[in-house]
């Protein structure tokens, strides 16, 4: 039997398999919020907001702090380097084929001859 332990970089996979995550990630893109700012783009409570904004802080996604009685989250998208690194491979794959695809389109021998 074969055990996997998670690694840190799990987080960040488990962080982002949810939409709503990474619809909040995608609208820290172009600034800061706060977490009612945040919440109020959402159908979902604000205490389902906080729970969404626990997960992507433990995976180090978004940082946070407090300004008065206001908590501020930004995005840190460092960690979202391992997400890149993954599919890298999975890029080359895909260059690959479309590269063969490509030069096997492109042959003459691989096209028919039309009769007159």
């Amino acid at each position: 039997m074969v055990t996997i332990r998670p690694s840190p970089d799990d987080a960040v996979f488990r962080a982002i398999a949810d939409p709503t995550r990474r619809e909040i990630l995608k609208l820290l893109r172009h600034r800061r919020l706060t977490v009612g700012e945040l919440a109020a783009n959402f159908q979902a409570s604000r205490p389902a907001i906080s729970k969404h904004l626990r997960v992507l802080r433990t995976a180090g996604l978004v940082i946070s702090h407090k300004d008065g009685t206001a908590s501020i989250c930004g995005l840190n998208p460092k960690p979202l380097k391992t997400v890149n690194d993954w599919l890298e491979d999975y890029r080359a794959l895909w260059r690959e084929g479309l590269r063969n695809l490509k030069r096997y389109v492109e042959e003459p021998a691989n096209h028919k001859k039309e009769k007159p």
